[in-house]
């Protein structure tokens, strides 16, 4: 029943997604397109709006969310914390270094230009701070964890922001960027995002089993005969391959990661492949809320959308600080 929640909630926040603008297509124009009556005074107007626009801003919220939600679920699962985001452990900013790498020296200026250098960015933060946070050991503390992505992320601004200032070209393009925003989303960008979202998505179905049993410890783990470090391995690589994906399409979107498993916790508590489901549903419908939301909350004009989702993410990090019994719990 949980279940069925969960997805009515999907479909309700695309249809609002749809209906939700700075222009005047409105709720009612969506039902009027999708039931095939006419669609007001100027029918042109309205499909194109619908279709040309706000579709593929929906479709893209639906993968950047999923993406991220998926990849804070695996993060939070592999660590065995439930503070592992994307943002919190320095992920986000190496694929932003590797996307101002990428335009301020290689030319870079499409989502099929920033790809590459989004996953080898991404891929790169991962590894350094489990280098850093892990010295060798196989179980990383979650202070260490989160504390190391912090200061990850730090440096990586710093750089970033030191490249950017001998570039005014790059900083422009950066400073929209980086605010994390579906505006321009186009299908032709899903598309470039699409085959990376794939492969993680199939990752992630081959390693769900391990995962499971690694949830129980290493050792336990071993005895069932699944192989930690490779499933280690792989949920990395899927991370990185869902990090890389939604950053190249909207720029970073900060602590959707953290918000989609903890409400997926909600309505799943023992199934491993349902949390992993829900995750993703709870990032793609917070994703197109908070979309809807940046397209009203200042209008005329746009709000970035990563900033309705840390008016979001930001009181849950207070809650669990606040929680003897949310802190007890993140190492479970």
């Amino acid at each position: 029943m949980k279940i069925l929640f969960v997805i009515l909630g999907l479909l309700t926040a695309c249809i609002i997604s749809l209906g939700v603008g700075g222009g005047s297509v409105s709720l009612l124009h969506v039902f009027d397109y999708l039931s095939g009556r006419p669609l007001g005074d100027d029918p042109e107007y309205v499909e194109m709006v619908l279709v040309s626009i706000r579709l593929p801003r929906t479709l893209g919220a639906i993968l950047v969310g999923t993406c991220f939600g998926l990849a804070g679920a695996l993060l939070q699962t592999v660590t065995r914390n439930r503070l592992a985001e994307t943002d919190l452990l320095g992920i986000n900013g190496g694929a932003a270094l590797g996307v101002v790498i990428g335009l301020t020296f290689f030319g870079a200026e499409t989502v099929s230009g920033y790809m590459g250098w989004s996953f080898g960015g991404a891929l790169f933060g991962t590894m350094l701070v489990v280098a850093i946070a892990g010295r060798g050991g196989i179980t990383i503390p979650p202070l260490r964890l989160v504390l190391t992505g912090l200061a990850i992320a730090s440096t990586v601004q710093g750089v970033i922001g030191f490249i950017l200032l001998q570039n005014q070209n790059s900083l422009d393009q950066f400073r929209f960027w980086v605010l994390g925003s579906l505006a321009g989303v186009t299908l032709d960008g899903i598309m470039a995002s699409l085959p990376g979202t794939l492969i993680g998505i199939l990752i992630v179905i081959a390693i769900t089993r391990s995962l499971g049993a690694l949830r129980l410890g290493d050792d336990v783990a071993k005895g069932l005969g699944h192989r930690p470090a490779v499933t280690r391995f792989a949920a990395i690589a899927a991370v990185t391959l869902f990090t890389g994906s939604a950053i190249a399409l909207t720029g970073p979107v900060v602590l959707l990661g953290l918000i989609a498993p903890y409400a997926a916790r909600y309505f799943v508590q023992s199934s491993m492949a349902l949390f992993f489901i829900v995750s993703g549903i709870m990032g793609a419908s917070v994703l197109l809320l908070a979309d809807s939301v940046s397209r009203i909350i200042v209008r005329p004009y746009e709000s970035p959308v990563s900033v309705v989702v840390v008016l979001i993410g930001a009181p849950l990090l207070i809650h669990i600080a606040r929680s003897p019994k949310q802190l007890s719990s993140l190492n479970s």
